[in-house]
């Protein structure tokens, strides 16, 4: 096996970096193989352009050979853009790291250290101005469909385009006396949550269970039935809120995590501790729905 599907690459360690590699690819799912063999074959190229006497592993230095390719990287045209450049160092680090172990050579795993690697760059998210969020929510009132309450239920919880897709028909539960939960279950981040919610939710949740009760597919004990795929059910509910936007004549483009971050940021300005917020388990989302509610109050937009 090539370490791409392009030509098969001539270097004297592009076997020692294959096996490497197909060590790591193991226990990772394929794209992240191809990767890491994209990654290897990148460097290999650039020894065998800049320093062709290198021939074996041994030979390996940090100075020239890694701190010139982190430089020919740098210098690339047009630009790698920074996540780019910040996953390369990563699976060239793992493949030495393997190669460091593979070999017996310690001193790979310290060619390319952990203090080189920059932080990745800090993505605010998208913040949707008032008159955005005035707009689809009454849109989505109005239409008041199955789209439109799924994407209602996403704005009002904060729960994910995916997880709103893998939620089971009696996802509603009574956490106590007029108090109730949304069981989110196992996600992006492999974990399954309760989300505090309150009698609007409710009454989403029951409109939902209206129209899957009308739906011809038969129940399986989803909340939202599936015609074919989850993806396919993903797509449609993108493509839904898209028509909402040219229906309200938004030109901004709008995604379903958008309504996510929002859902996030309306409940920070209200002095809402940090403790509230934790059942929705966002992670990196509080964080970045801080920083969005920076930018709203910059730019003097109240936050209804």
């Amino acid at each position: 096996m090539n370490l791409s599907r392009r030509a098969p690459l001539q270097h004297p360690l592009a076997h020692v970096f294959e096996r490497a590699v197909d060590s790591l690819g193991a226990a990772l799912a394929p794209q992240s193989t191809r990767l890491y063999r994209g990654t290897a074959r990148n460097f290999l190229l650039y020894l065998g352009a800049d320093h062709p006497e290198v021939t074996a592993l041994d030979q390996l230095r940090r100075d020239p050979h890694i701190l010139g390719w982190m430089v020919r990287l740098r210098s690339q045209f047009p630009s790698l853009a920074p996540v780019t450049y910040i996953s390369r160092l990563i699976f060239l680090r793992g493949i030495l790291a393997e190669l460091a172990w593979s070999a017996a050579l310690p001193e790979l795993a310290q060619l390319l250290r952990r203090q080189d690697i920059p932080r990745a760059p800090r993505r605010l998210p998208r913040a949707l101005s008032m008159q955005q969020d005035q707009l689809l929510q009454q849109e989505l009132l109005r239409r008041n469909d199955l789209g439109a309450n799924v994407l209602l239920l996403l704005r009002h919880t904060g729960m994910r385009i995916g997880e709103a897709a893998d939620l089971s028909f009696d996802c509603l539960h009574s956490a106590a006396t007029g108090q109730w939960a949304i069981h989110v279950p196992l996600g992006k981040l492999k974990t399954e949550r309760m989300v505090p919610v309150d009698s609007f939710v409710c009454q989403l949740v029951q409109r939902l269970r209206f129209f899957r009760s009308f739906d011809p597919l038969p129940a399986d004990g989803r909340l939202l039935a599936r015609s074919s795929t989850r993806e396919a059910l993903i797509r449609k509910l993108r493509r839904y809120l898209h028509a909402v936007c040219a229906e309200t004549g938004i030109g901004k483009r709008i995604v379903p995590h958008q309504l996510r971050h929002y859902a996030a940021s309306r409940t920070m300005p209200r002095g809402s501790e940090r403790r509230g917020s934790r059942p929705l388990r966002m992670r990196g989302c509080l964080h970045s729905s801080r920083s969005t509610c920076g930018i709203v109050r910059r730019r003097g937009i109240r936050v209804v």
